[in-house]
């Protein structure tokens, strides 16, 4: 009996182990709040008026770890905000990289008003990703 109830005893102290690494390190399942939408702030738009006004929604685009559309807002004929309907949003590395990519893919394109973005390192497919459906959003926007 000792030796099923120490197995038993270290099993779960395991098993305590990783849920209370788990919840230190933040790699548990969570609610993630949707990115926020980004919005030009200071940065003025490299060209306005080539765009219908309105919100235009792109086209879904797989980015491996999940898939991203952009809903891209004109406003004055210029790329004003982008918000994200759909994202990578597993728990641990790809909601961390979406939230560092994404938010910085969107400002790049909102200053050169177009899809043409540099690819973030290590975030290659959502960066493709957003770019092709970016690009569809400005395309129905044209």
């Amino acid at each position: 009996m000792g030796s099923s109830t120490t197995k038993y005893f270290l099993g779960g102290g395991v098993v305590a182990l990783v849920a209370a690494y788990a919840l230190w390190s933040g790699n548990h399942p969570t609610p993630i709040p949707p990115l926020a939408t980004v919005v030009a702030a200071s940065s003025t738009p490299a060209s306005a008026g080539s765009y219908k006004d309105g919100t235009y929604i792109g086209q879904t685009a797989d980015a491996f770890y999940g898939t991203v559309q952009v809903a891209a807002t004109i406003q004055n004929g210029a790329l004003t905000s982008i918000q994200f309907p759909k994202y990578p949003s597993d728990p641990g590395h790809t909601i961390m990289m979406s939230r560092y990519a994404l938010p910085r893919l969107a400002r790049e394109a909102i200053v050169a008003q177009n899809a043409n973005v540099q690819v973030v390192s290590g975030a290659t497919q959502t960066s493709q990703a957003f770019m092709q459906s970016l690009a569809s959003a400005l395309t129905e926007a044209h």
